[in-house]
C-alpha cells in the first residue's frame, strides 16, 4: 500500500477513493459481527441465568435491619455508619446513604405492586420454558382465552 497508488498522499478523485471505500465497508462489517457476537453471548449467559452488572451492595438482611430501625424513629444517616457491606470491592465498608434510599425504593416498589412482580416472575419463567408464543404482528389475530 505505502509504494502502491498512494504512496502517503489521499487524492479523493483517484485511486484512493475506492481503497478508502473499501476500508471503511470492511471496518462496517467487522462493527456488526462484534456486535451480533455480543448480543448472542448476551442471549447465551441469560439462558443460563447470568446477567451482568454488580451484585447490590444492599442485601437482604441489611434491609431489614434498615426497615426495623426506621421503624424504631431512626434516620437513614444514623443507620448507615452500622452496616457492613459483606462482600465484593467494597467489603468492609458502609453503604452510601444513596445506596440505602435506592433499596428503600425499591423494597416500597415491590410492596406497593407485588402482584405484578409475581406475574413477572411467571411470565419470565413460562417464556424460558417455552409456554408463551413470541411477540405478536399487527396482522395476527390475538389467541383465544
Amino acid at each position: 500500500m505505502l509504494a502502491g497508488p498512494l504512496p502517503g498522499i489521499y487524492d479523493p478523485t483517484g485511486p484512493g477513493k475506492l481503497l478508502f471505500a473499501f476500508f471503511a465497508a470492511m471496518a462496517e462489517t467487522e462493527r456488526e459481527n462484534i456486535r451480533e457476537s455480543t448480543l448472542e453471548g448476551l442471549d447465551t449467559a441469560a439462558r443460563k441465568g447470568k446477567h451482568g452488572g454488580r451484585s447490590p451492595v444492599i442485601t437482604d438482611d441489611m434491609l431489614h435491619t434498615v426497615l426495623r430501625r426506621r421503624a424504631n424513629g431512626e434516620s437513614v444517616e444514623q443507620i448507615q455508619p452500622d452496616l457492613i457491606i459483606p462482600t465484593g470491592k467494597r467489603k468492609g465498608r458502609s453503604p452510601s446513604v444513596a445506596s440505602i434510599y435506592r433499596a428503600l425504593a425499591e423494597h416500597a416498589k415491590r410492596e406497593a405492586y407485588p402482584e405484578a412482580i409475581e406475574a413477572a416472575h411467571a411470565d419470565f419463567a413460562a417464556l424460558k420454558a417455552g409456554e408463551l408464543p413470541g411477540p405478536r404482528t399487527a396482522d395476527q389475530p390475538e389467541p383465544a382465552r
